[in-house]
C-alpha cells in the first residue's frame, strides 16, 4: 500500500518539509482532498517504484489497518501540524482510530435522533459536496514516515528508577527524524457506516427486557466478508420498512428506532456489582468495588527534590523598585516595552526613563489626589484594581509600577465588556472581599465600558462601587519636586494579588509578598539565564501568570526590552511572534502551544523566516499533556528555519506556587529532552506503567525541567492526608520556596489547605519543618530531578474510582475523524454529579456546514473512542453551534460557566447524545418479588405486628335519620322519574336548574314542572317519531345544558335507557366525531337525540369526511317537539332494570360503559344527599362536564332527587370568561360548589394576576364552605394548593378545598362535604391534617411508610374524600386477592349498593365482568361481593372524628392499577415521574411518561423555542435517575398541548403512546438515551 511503501523511502527533507505543509492545508481546509492527493502524487511520484493499486471491490473491513511497525510506533517523531494546538498527536489519532477499528468487530448500533425540519440547520447544497466515492485508497493516501530511532527496551522485569528512566531517555533519540503520520480522510465516513451499521433487528413478539444486565444473547452480527448480503428486513405491523445507507431499517413508525436502540442495550453490560451502600433504605445503590487486579504502586517512598542553589549576584537590586529606579535613572533611553498594533507595527516604545517618571507620576497621584488630604481615599497597603485592555501593556505597566511605588497593592483583572460577562460577577466578589474602591484604567479602555444614559459606568453584576482613575498622564498632575517614593527594600507585604479562578467558577486572589515577588524574578533570571538588555518577544497575557513574570517583572530587574504582541494582531497574523523574533533577533519568546500551532498553520507564506537568534522558547503551557505535539510539530517545520531543538523549553506553573519548573536552556544539542510514554490505564489508578508497546491508550509526556532554583518539591497523594507518594505514583506537586504566593486572599481555611501543608512520610513524620505548597499539577519527579505534569487537578473526574483527566478526554475526542468536524480549541469536558457518582459531559462547537448525519456519526466514534481507550463511559455528548460557548477574555472557553448553562438548561446544544444505560452501573439490583404468604400466615403476621385489616366505611345509611319529605321520597319512589313526577305535583314552580352564559347571566332555567312538562314531550315524541319499545337504547348528544336534563328523564318516562354523549367539536370534528359514533355504536343506540345545530353537524360535508354518515341511527332532533302528552308514562317492572348507561374513556384509552340500575341511581343519589346535606333550600354551584361518572349525575340526577337548586356553569365558557365560575359562586352566595382539575387549573393559571381586580368586582368566597374537585385521580396536592393559596385573599378558607373520589366500577366512593370540624377549630391555622408525606421508595414496593414532610424522597398525598354513606372499603393484593395490612399498598375494593351492575360491552367479556364486579377475597371475608376499582390505594387511620364521635378513616388514592409501569421489578406511578420532570426546567409546561419494551418514554412539551429543546433531554435523565433510579430511554419534546387530556383533565398517556409509536406526534426532538 501507498504508506507502506512512504515508510521506507528515503525522502529528501523538503519534500517531506512540503507533504507537512500538503497535510496542513488539507486539515485546515484550505485545498480539498482531490486536490490533496493530486499535489501528493506529484510530490512523491518520483521517489515512487510504481504507482500504488487498491482493488475497487475490497470490502473496508479486509484492508490493512493503516499502522506503522509497533517498534517504531510510540517513539517516533510526532509532527502533526493538522492537530489541535493543544491536544492532538499523531501517536493519539493513530491509536483511535485504532481503537475505533477494534470498535467494528463489536458492532454498534445506535439510533439517530429525530429532529423537526425547523431545528436542522440548513446548509445550501453548492456548498455540501457528497464525499469522492471514485477513489477507493483515499484515506490510505498520506504520508506515513518510519522513524530512525531504536525502540526501547521495556522488556522484562526493570526495576522502577530504571523503567521511568527508560521511559523517559529510551525514546528521545527517535526525535531527529521528521515525518508526518495522519490516518484516516474521507474513509472515515465509510468506516463509520461499518461501526454504526450492520446491526441485526429482530421483531420480537414479547418486548425483550432491557432492564437485565446482561442477557444470554449478545447481538453481533458479522457481515460476510467480501459481499455485502441483501437482507429482507422485518415488518412492523403494518409499517414498510426501507433500509438506509448505513443499514439501520427505518420505518414510518418510530418503534423501529426504539427497537434498535433495545437491541443496543441488550448488548452484555459490564459485570455487576456485588457491594452496595444503603441509600436510607432498602434501595441499595450500589457502591463501586476496587478491581482485584488494578495496578497498584510499588516503588519505594520518593525523597524530596531540590532545586540548584539560588546564585546571590552582587548586583541585583534589593527590590523590583529599586531596579525600575536604577534603569530609569542610569539608562533613561534604554527601551523596556515596545508595543504593537493590529498591523503588526511598532505601536509605541517605553522607554525605562518614561517607565520610572510616569509610575512615579501615578504612585503621587493614588496617594495624594484621590479623596481630600485628611481623608485620602487610598492608603498604602489597600487593593486597588488594574482594568486594562490587552493590547495596551504600556499603560498597565505604568499602572502596575506606580501602585509597587505607592505601596498600594494592584489587583489586575479582566476588562468587562457587558454588564453580563461570563465568570464577571465572580470578579466582582473577589474585588469586594479585597475592599477594593479604585480601578485604574487607561482613557481608551474608560471610553469603551459601557455607560448609563447618564454617561455613568454603571455597576456590574456582583461588583462593588468603584472609582474609576485614568493613569494616562495628560490626565495627572505632577509631583512636587521634593516628592520622592520611598523604596525600601524588599519585605512580607503585599506587592499584588492574582486572581484565579477554580474549577466550580468561584474566583480567588493569591497574594504575593514583595519578598517572593523579587526572589522569583531572582529565580528566574537564573534558570533562563537572562542577562542585561536581552531582547523577549511576549505573546502572553501580561496581566497575569508566565505572561506577567517574563514579561512585566523578570524583564524590569534585568533592564531588558520587551516585544508585547496583542492577542488580537494574533488572530490577524498568527505568525507575527515568528517575524518579531526575525526583525528584533529576540533571545527569548514567551509563547502557548497555541502560538505554536497558529504559526505552522500560517507559515507557508513565509520564506525568510530565521529562528536562530532565539535561545529559548519557553512554553508557558507546557505543563499540559499534549503542549508535547505542538513542541514536536513546530520543531519539525521550524529546524529548517534555523530553531534548535534544545532552545524549546516547556515550564510548569501554577497561580499558587508560581513558577514550578522549567527547562533550562542548554548549549549541548546531544542531550535530548526527556519523554515518557505512560499507560493511560495505570494513569487512572494513580499509577506510572511504561506502557507495552501494543496498547493503544498511552499518554506520552515531556519533561517541564527542573525545580526552581532555591526550591523543594515532592509530590503528595492528592486527596485525604498529604501523605508522599512513592515513586511510581502520581500525586500532587508541592513547592517549598521562597517565591510562591502566601495565601488567597481574605480565606484563612482554603489558605490552609493548600499554603500550609506538611508533607508527611508513611510513618507521619513531617518531612519538613517548612511548608509546602499545593500546586494544583498531578505528576512525578523522574531520574535526575526532572518533573513531569500529567493533568490538573482541576481537570481531574473520579468516575466509579478511578481519575481521568479532562485533557486528555479532550485530546481523545480531537482525534477523531473527521478532525475537522469540531472548532479547534471549542471543546469543554467537566463532569456533573448524577446518582453519587461524577458523569462525564462533552460539549464541543461543530462546524455550521455539518449535517445531521455527520455530527452524529462522529458523536458516535467518540463514544466509542473513549471507552476503548480511557474504559470509562461518557454521560453525555452535546454539539453547540459554532461560536455560542461562554469565552473567557482571551478566548478559550469558560469552563465553569459552560457547567452552569448546562446544568441549568441553557446551553441551547444542536444535538445531544446521552448514553445513561452504558454509563450509570450503580442502579440498585432489581427487586424480586417474594414468593407469595399463605392466606393463614397473613392473618397471624397481621395480628403479631398489631397491624390492622385495612378497612373501613362510611355512615350506615339504616341509622341515618330522615325528615318526612325525605322519608317519603326514599320509602314510596323506588325511581327517579316518579320523584320528578312528585315533585312537579307538590311544588311545581320551585327553581331546579339555572343555566348561566359567559357572561354570567341567565341562559335558561327549569322548575319542576317545567321539566315534566318537557320530558313529557320527549317521551310522545321518542314513541311516535322513534317508534321505540321500552329498553331501546338511546344517545343523547347535547352541548351541556338543560336540554341534555329534560332528554334525560323524557327517555325515562318514554321507558328507554339514555346514554350521554359529548357532542363533536365543530372546529374539531376529525377528531371528535369518530368517538361520538364509536360510543353511538357500542352502546346500540336506535336512535339518537341533539338540537338542530348538532343534528346539521352530523350530517355535514366534515362529517362525512371523518366517519360514514349513512350508518348513523334516526337522529331526533328536539328543538321541534310535538304539543301532546303520552297516555300514561312508564314506570319499570324491577328496581334492578337498567336506568342509564354510563360511558367514559378511561386515561388508559379504554372506552368503557357501565350500567347503572334504577336501584343504584337512587342510592346513590341518596348518598350524596346524606353527605353534603342537601335540601330544597339549598344552592349549589355545579361546573363540571355532564356526560359521565358523577359529573353527570350531580348535574341531573340530584337535583330531581333533592330538590336543591343547581346553577349550572358549563366548563367550556370559562375559556371566554375564567372568572365565570367564581363570579357565580360569589354572586349566589353559593356554600357548596363542585369542579374538576381542568376548571382550577383554568382558572388558577387564568386569573392569578387578577386578584385585586376581582375584589373591586366585589368577589368574596367567604361563604363557601365545600368546594369539592370531582375526580378518577390521585388528589393534585400542588394545583389544590396554589387554587387555595390565590383565593385565601379573596376569603376561600383554606380548609374549603377538597376532593371526591370515583371510578368505573362505582362513580363516586368518596366526596368531602364540609369539613369534619366545629368552627371554633376552623379559625386555627396548620397543615390540613388529612395529608401524610410517604416514602417514596417504599411506595415502589407496595408498602406504606409515613414519613415527615420535608424528607428526603417523601411524598404528599391528599385523602381523597370521606368515604360516602354505605360504602364498605377494603385493600387488597391485587395479583393474590388476599386482604392487606394498613401498611401495604393495594388494590381499593368496594361494596356499596350503587355500584354500578356490570359493563356494557358489544363482546361479553364476561371474566372481566366477574373479576371487576364480582369479586370475593381469597381468604378472610370470602362471602362479600365486592367490586374492584382498578386504583392502588391505602387506608390510614386518622386522630380526627366526625360529628357521631366515630375515628375517621381515611382513604388515599395513590393511582391507577393500569397505568403504573413495572421497572426493574418495582411499581412506579407515572404521575411521581411527571412531576419531578416538570420541575427540571422552567420551559416544561406539562410531561407524560409510559413504557414501550421496559424502555421509559418521557414526553415533555417545551413552552420556549425550539432551540430549548435539547437542554431538556439532559436534565429531564438527571432528574429521573436522581429521584426515581430509573434511566430514560426515549425523551420526546413535543409542542404544548401535544399530549392528549380528556374532559376530566386527566392526561390520555396511551392515547399519547399510540401516537407516538404510530409517529402522529411531530415531535420538536426525540432522543435514544443509550
Amino acid at each position: 500500500m501507498a504508506d507502506r511503501s512512504l515508510e521506507g523511502m528515503a525522502l529528501p527533507l523538503e519534500v517531506r518539509a512540503r507533504l507537512a505543509e500538503l497535510e496542513l492545508e488539507l486539515s485546515e481546509g484550505d485545498i480539498t482532498q482531490k486536490g490533496y492527493e493530486k499535489k501528493r502524487s506529484k510530490l512523491i511520484g518520483a521517489y515512487l517504484p510504481q504507482p500504488p493499486r487498491v482493488d475497487q471491490a475490497l470490502p473496508q473491513e479486509r484492508r490493512a489497518p493503516v499502522t506503522p511497525s509497533s517498534a517504531s510506533r510510540y517513539h517516533r517523531r510526532r509532527s502533526s501540524g493538522s492537530r489541535d494546538e493543544r491536544y492532538r498527536s499523531d501517536v493519539h489519532t493513530e491509536a483511535v482510530q485504532a481503537a475505533l477499528a477494534k470498535h467494528k468487530e463489536r458492532k454498534m448500533a445506535v439510533p439517530m435522533p429525530s429532529k423537526r425540519r425547523s431545528l436542522v440547520v440548513q446548509t445550501s447544497m453548492d456548498a455540501y459536496t457528497p464525499p469522492d466515492t471514485s477513489s477507493g485508497s483515499e484515506d490510505e493516501g498520506s504520508v506515513q514516515g518510519d522513524s530512525q530511532g531504536t525502540p526501547t527496551s521495556s522488556q522484562g522485569s526493570i526495576n522502577m528508577e530504571h523503567w521511568i528512566s527508560q521511559a523517559i531517555h529510551g525514546s528521545t533519540t527517535s526525535t531527529t527524524s521528521s515525518s508526518s503520520t495522519q490516518s484516516g480522510g474521507s474513509g472515515a465516513a465509510h468506516r463509520l457506516a461499518d461501526v454504526m451499521a450492520q446491526t441485526h433487528i429482530e421483531n420480537h413478539s414479547a418486548p425483550p427486557d432491557v432492564t437485565t444486565y446482561t442477557s444470554e444473547h449478545s447481538i453481533q452480527v458479522e457481515r460476510p466478508q467480501g459481499s455485502t448480503t441483501s437482507r429482507t428486513a422485518p415488518k412492523y405491523g403494518n409499517a414498510e420498512l426501507m433500509e438506509t445507507g448505513d443499514g439501520v431499517p427505518v420505518s414510518s413508525r418510530v418503534s423501529a428506532k426504539i427497537q434498535q436502540l433495545v437491541n443496543t442495550l441488550k448488548r452484555p453490560k459490564r459485570p455487576p456489582l456485588r457491594e452496595f451502600f444503603v441509600d436510607d433504605f432498602e434501595e441499595l445503590l450500589e457502591v463501586q468495588q476496587p478491581d482485584p487486579n488494578q495496578p497498584k504502586p510499588e516503588g519505594a517512598q520518593m525523597l524530596a527534590t531540590r532545586g540548584e542553589q539560588l546564585g546571590v549576584v552582587t548586583n541585583w537590586p534589593p527590590s523590583l523598585e529599586a531596579a525600575l529606579q536604577r534603569w530609569g535613572t542610569i539608562s533613561p533611553k534604554a527601551p523596556c516595552l515596545t508595543t504593537m498594533d493590529t498591523n503588526g507595527k511598532p505601536l509605541y516604545i517605553l522607554t525605562y526613563g518614561k517607565l520610572w517618571t510616569r509610575s512615579m507620576k501615578v504612585a503621587y497621584n493614588i496617594l495624594h489626589k484621590l479623596g481630600t488630604k485628611q481623608e485620602p481615599m487610598v492608603r498604602p497597603g489597600d487593593r486597588v484594581a488594574l482594568v486594562f485592555p490587552n493590547n495596551d501593556p504600556a499603560a498597565f505597566m505604568v499602572a502596575f509600577y506606580g501602585c509597587l511605588l505607592a505601596e498600594v497593592v494592584p489587583v489586575p483583572i479582566e476588562v468587562p465588556l457587558t454588564r453580563k460577562d461570563a465568570g464577571s460577577q465572580q470578579i466582582g466578589f473577589l474585588l469586594g472581599s479585597c475592599g477594593v474602591t479604585v480601578a485604574l484604567t487607561s482613557d481608551a479602555c474608560h471610553k469603551g465600558l459601557p455607560k448609563s444614559p447618564t454617561g455613568e459606568i454603571p455597576q456590574f453584576k456582583g461588583w462593588p462601587k468603584l472609582l474609576w482613575f485614568v493613569t494616562e498622564s495628560k490626565h495627572l498632575s505632577k509631583p512636587p519636586r521634593d516628592w520622592f517614593p520611598h523604596i525600601k527594600d524588599a519585605n512580607n507585604d503585599t506587592a499584588y494579588i492574582e486572581y484565579k479562578t477554580c474549577k466550580d467558577g468561584s474566583v480567588l486572589g493569591v497574594t504575593v509578598t514583595r519578598i517572593a515577588l523579587l526572589t522569583h524574578c531572582q529565580a528566574l533570571t537564573q534558570a533562563c539565564s537572562y542577562t542585561e538588555a536581552e531582547t523577549i518577544v511576549n505573546v502572553l497575557d501580561f496581566k497575569k501568570d508566565v505572561g506577567l513574570w517574563h514579561g512585566i517583572l523578570t524583564s524590569v530587574m534585568n533592564m531588558m526590552h520587551v516585544i508585547s504582541i496583542p492577542y488580537s494582531l494574533m488572530k490577524v497574523n498568527p505568525l507575527s511572534w515568528i517575524q518579531k523574533v526575525c526583525q528584533y533577533k529576540a533571545k527569548v519568546a514567551c509563547v502557548k502551544s497555541r502560538d505554536m500551532h497558529w504559526a505552522l498553520v500560517a507559515h507557508r507564506d513565509q520564506r525568510d523566516v530565521n529562528l536562530s537568534s532565539l535561545r529559548m522558547l519557553i512554553v508557558a503551557d507546557g505543563a499540559n499533556p499534549w503542549s508535547i505535539s505542538s513542541c514536536d510539530a513546530f520543531l519539525n517545520v521550524f529546524q529548517s528555519k534555523g530553531l534548535r531543538q534544545e532552545v524549546i523549553c516547556p515550564c510548569a506553573s501554577s497561580p499558587e506556587a508560581l513558577t514550578v519548573a522549567i527547562r533550562r536552556p542548554t548549549d549541548d544539542s546531544n542531550q535530548p529532552p526527556g519523554r515518557g510514554v505512560l499507560s493511560m490505564h495505570g494513569l487512572t489508578y494513580g499509577v506510572i506503567r511504561v506502557d507495552s508497546e501494543e496498547k493503544l491508550s498511552v499518554l506520552t509526556v515531556q519533561d517541564v525541567g527542573l525545580v526552581m532554583p532555591g526550591a523543594i518539591m515532592c509530590s503528595v497523594k492528592p486527596d485525604g492526608i498529604p501523605q508522599l507518594c512513592r515513586t511510581d505514583e502520581i500525586g500532587e506537586l508541592c513547592v517549598c520556596a521562597v517565591a510562591t504566593g502566601t495565601s488567597y486572599y481574605g480565606l484563612s481555611g482554603m489558605t490552609k489547605n493548600t499554603f500550609e501543608v506538611f508533607p508527611m512520610t508513611s510513618s507521619g513524620a513531617p518531612i519538613s519543618e517548612y511548608p509546602f505548597i499545593r500546586t494544583g499539577l498531578l505528576g512525578f519527579v523522574g531520574p535526575g530531578g526532572l518533573v513531569f505534569v500529567v493533568g490538573k487537578m482541576d481537570g481531574l473526574m473520579v468516575v466509579s474510582g478511578r481519575r481521568h483527566n479532562a485533557d486528555d478526554i479532550v485530546a481523545t475526542a480531537l482525534a477523531v475523524e473527521p478532525m475537522k468536524f469540531v472548532y479547534r480549541g471549542r471543546i469543554a469536558v467537566f463532569s456533573v454529579t448524577v446518582l453519587h457518582d461524577e458523569r462525564i459531559v462533552i460539549v464541543a462547537e461543530q462546524r455550521p456546514d455539518s449535517t445531521e448525519e455527520d455530527s452524529f456519526q462522529w458523536m458516535s466514534r467518540v463514544l466509542q473512542a473513549i471507552d476503548s481507550i480511557h474504559q470509562v463511559g461518557v454521560y453525555c455528548l452535546a454539539l453547540v453551534p459554532a461560536n455560542t460557548l461562554p469565552k473567557t477574555p482571551l478566548g478559550g472557553i469558560h469552563l465553569s460557566e459552560t457547567k452552569q448553562l448546562f446544568l441549568e438548561g441553557s446551553l441551547h446544544p444542536c444535538n445531544v447524545l446521552m448514553c445513561p444505560h452504558t454509563c450509570v452501573t450503580n442502579l440498585p439490583k432489581p427487586r424480586q418479588k417474594q414468593p407469595e404468604i399463605g392466606p393463614a400466615s397473613v392473618m397471624v403476621g397481621n395480628l403479631v405486628s398489631g397491624k390492622r385489616i385495612a378497612q373501613a366505611s362510611g355512615r350506615d345509611l339504616g341509622q341515618i335519620e330522615d325528615n318526612d319529605q325525605a322519608r317519603k321520597v326514599r320509602t314510596e319512589f323506588l325511581f327517579l322519574s316518579e320523584v320528578l313526577q312528585w315533585r312537579a305535583q307538590t311544588t311545581p314552580d320551585h327553581l331546579l336548574y339555572t343555566l348561566l352564559n359567559c357572561r354570567g347571566t341567565i341562559a335558561n332555567s327549569l322548575t319542576c314542572v317545567q321539566l315534566h312538562k318537557r320530558a313529557e314531550k320527549i317521551a310522545v315524541m321518542l314513541m311516535e317519531r322513534g317508534h321505540l319499545q321500552d329498553g331501546d337504547h338511546v344517545a343523547l348528544v347535547y352541548p351541556p345544558g338543560i336540554d341534555l336534563i329534560a332528554a334525560f328523564y323524557g327517555c325515562l318516562y318514554a321507558g328507554c335507557v339514555p346514554i350521554t354523549v359529548r357532542p363533536p367539536h365543530p372546529q374539531n370534528i376529525a377528531t371528535t366525531l369518530p368517538t361520538v359514533k364509536m360510543i353511538v355504536e357500542v352502546s346500540r343506540s336506535a336512535c339518537l337525540m341533539t338540537t338542530q345545530l348538532i343534528c346539521k353537524l352530523l350530517r355535514s360535508r366534515e362529517a362525512a369526511a371523518a366517519v360514514d354518515v349513512r350508518t348513523w341511527p334516526l337522529i331526533l332532533d328536539t328543538d321541534d317537539l310535538p304539543k301532546k302528552r303520552p297516555a300514561q308514562i312508564y314506570k319499570p317492572s324491577n328496581p334492578d332494570t337498567l336506568a342509564y348507561l354510563d360511558f367514559s374513556v378511561s386515561t388508559t384509552g379504554m372506552l368503557a360503559g357501565v350500567k347503572m340500575s334504577h336501584a343504584a341511581t337512587s342510592a346513590f343519589c341518596r348518598s350524596i344527599k346524606l353527605q353534603c346535606e342537601l335540601y330544597p333550600s339549598r344552592e349549589v354551584a355545579i361546573c363540571l362536564d355532564p356526560y359521565c361518572g358523577l359529573g353527570f349525575v350531580l348535574w341531573c340526577l340530584c337535583s330531581v332527587y333533592s330538590g336543591h337548586q343547581s346553577i349550572l356553569i358549563p366548563p367550556s365558557e370559562l375559556e371566554t370568561n375564567p372568572a365565570l365560575w367564581l363570579l357565580a359562586v360569589s354572586q349566589y352566595k353559593v356554600r357548596d360548589t363542585f369542579c374538576s382539575y381542568s376548571v382550577m387549573e383554568l382558572c388558577t393559571k387564568g386569573l392569578g394576576s387578577q386578584t385585586e381586580s376581582l375584589k373591586a368586582r366585589g368577589l368574596d368566597l367567604s361563604r363557601v364552605r365545600t368546594c369539592v374537585v370531582v375526580a378518577e385521580e390521585r388528589p393534585r396536592i400542588a394545583l389544590t394548593q396554589s387554587f387555595s393559596k390565590l383565593f385565601k385573599d379573596l376569603g376561600l378558607h383554606p380548609r374549603a378545598v377538597s376532593t371526591s373520589f370515583g371510578c368505573r366500577v362505582n362513580l363516586a366512593i368518596c366526596l368531602q362535604p364540609h369539613r369534619l370540624w366545629t368552627l371554633a377549630e376552623q379559625g386555627t391555622s396548620g397543615p390540613d391534617p388529612t395529608t401524610v408525606y410517604v416514602d417514596m421508595r417504599a411506595l415502589r414496593h407496595d408498602r406504606v411508610r409515613l414519613v415527615e414532610r420535608g424528607s428526603p424522597h417523601s411524598l404528599p398525598l391528599m385523602e381523597s374524600g370521606k368515604i360516602l354513606p354505605g360504602v364498605r372499603i377494603i385493600i387488597a393484593n391485587p395479583e393474590t386477592k388476599g386482604p392487606l395490612g394498613d401498611s401495604h399498598l393495594g388494590e381499593i375494593w368496594v361494596h356499596s349498593a350503587h355500584n354500578a351492575s356490570g359493563y356494557f360491552t358489544i363482546y361479553g367479556d364476561e371474566s372481566l365482568q366477574s373479576d371487576h364486579f364480582n369479586s370475593r377475597l381469597s381468604f378472610g371475608d370470602t362471602q362479600t361481593i365486592w367490586a374492584r376499582t382498578g386504583y392502588l390505594g391505602f387506608l390510614r387511620r386518622t386522630e380526627l372524628t366526625d360529628a357521631n364521635g366515630e375515628r375517621h378513616d381515611a382513604l388515599y388514592v395513590v393511582g391507577a392499577l393500569d397505568e403504573a409501569m413495572e421497572l426493574r421489578g418495582m411499581r412506579y406511578h407515572p404521575i411521581d415521574i411527571e412531576t419531578s420532570v416538570i420541575r427540571a426546567h422552567k420551559s416544561v409546561t406539562e410531561c407524560a411518561v409510559f413504557t414501550w419494551t421496559n424502555l421509559l418514554v418521557v414526553v415533555v412539551e417545551l413552552d420556549g423555542s425550539e432551540q430549548e429543546a435539547l437542554d431538556l433531554v439532559p436534565l429531564v435523565t438527571n432528574v429521573v435517575l436522581e429521584e426515581h433510579y430509573l434511566i430514560v430511554g426515549v425523551v420526546v419534546v413535543v409542542d404544548i398541548g401535544v399530549i392528549p387530556i380528556n374532559s376530566r383533565g386527566e392526561k390520555q398517556r396511551m392515547h399519547l403512546r399510540d401516537g407516538f409509536l404510530a409517529d402522529q406526534l411531530d415531535p420538536i426532538y426525540v432522543a435514544y438515551n443509550m
